[in-house]
């Protein structure tokens, strides 16, 4: 049997079925009970540190050596 054919026939039985069974795993993983916690969690890391002022605000400005910016 050649090499392709011998992994087109791996890929098309045993590698799909243990794929399926390693995304249906993950899924039952992320979403199974006590999970919440974890998940709020994750959820609040981009609020974190928030007790200071929030940093100043940069203006957007074109680079001076642009031409036609407006500056003389």
């Amino acid at each position: 049997m050649e090499t392709y054919s011998l992994l087109r026939q791996f890929a098309d039985s045993w590698a799909l079925l243990a794929l399926t069974l390693i995304f249906l795993g993950v899924i039952v993983w992320a979403f199974r009970p006590g999970s919440r916690p974890i998940h709020d969690d994750a959820a609040d890391v981009p609020f974190r540190n928030n007790d200071e002022r929030p940093a100043p605000r940069r203006e957007a400005r074109a680079p001076h050596n642009v031409k036609g910016n407006g500056d003389v």
